[in-house]
């Protein structure tokens, strides 16, 4: 896995995409021809490659996007739904996956980014409200909605929404089901940067570059950290994250920072 870069792997038939370049993990998803809609096997797949990547030491950031100009996803597969949500026993076997999926990238144990172009609909808002930062490009469009569809809206999606943007945004996207302009959803704290459509690559590329330099144990407890906080008072136990936090002083990556700057030069974080 520390490879400088290695080939693409593929998954549920091809889509779902894994790559890995410079401890940056790419996940792909695959499906164009329905802008990215999720079907099950894609949410298996996603579980499967999420909780993979969480064994990896030598990983520093995910990063999860969609195929094409098009969408980032916009969200389940309908089309499945006859045969794969035909039943209350099948609903919640396909909520069961749709949980693991989204919960083992709330997991993860480096930064995950999405990164958003065109249509972020439903689950795939979902994903990217999993995520701990969302890169929006400037035609970005954002919208959730069950309400058009006669669909009942999970309790945990509407719970980790409320956590991320308040009662007011929560209720505006799910009582509306009205599509949201980049613009607006960055300023009601739904994506976290807008870039212009000519620059996204680029700009995206660098800031997930500067994250995948700086020091990866530095960063595993930060993020330890987060997701302790992001759990209800009650079952937070943030011995874990403080441990790691100590054990920081004792590495050599610590040694190499302090080095660094007294050297005016950039540090070479080894994860040791």
């Amino acid at each position: 896995m520390d490879r400088q870069l290695r080939d693409t792997e593929e998954h549920a038939q091809g889509k779902l995409r894994l790559s890995r370049a410079g401890g940056v993990a790419r996940i792909v998803l695959n499906a164009p021809d329905k802008l990215n809609a999720m079907s099950l096997s894609m949410w298996h797949a996603l579980g499967d490659v999420c909780l993979a990547l969480a064994r990896d030491q030598n990983l520093r950031v995910v990063t999860i996007e969609g195929a094409g100009d098009r969408a980032f996803v916009v969200g389940a597969d309908i089309s499945e739904f006859g045969e794969t949500r035909n039943s209350a026993e099948a609903a919640a076997s396909y909520g069961a996956a749709v949980s693991r999926a989204e919960e083992a990238i709330t997991a993860l144990p480096v930064p995950t980014i999405a990164l958003i172009r065109g249509y972020c609909i439903g689950g795939g808002l979902e994903i990217a409200m999993r995520c701990d930062l969302r890169l929006a490009r400037d035609d970005a469009r954002f919208a959730i909605t069950p309400a058009k569809l006669g669909l009942g809206y999970g309790y945990d999606g509407i719970a980790l929404l409320e956590r991320r943007v308040g009662h007011a945004t929560t209720a505006d996207l799910l009582f509306s089901g009205r599509k949201m302009a980049a613009d607006e959803a960055m300023a009601k704290g739904i994506c976290d940067h807008v870039y212009q459509t000519a620059r996204y690559d680029e700009a995206t590329h660098a800031y997930i570059k500067t994250m995948a330099e700086n020091a990866p144990l530095s960063i595993r407890a930060i993020k330890a950290a987060l997701i302790d906080l992001a759990r209800p008072e009650t079952a937070r136990n943030p011995d874990h994250p403080r441990k790691l936090a100590q054990a920081c002083f004792d590495s050599a990556d610590y040694r190499e920072g302090q080095a660094a700057f007294s050297e005016k030069r950039p540090p070479r974080f080894e994860g040791r």
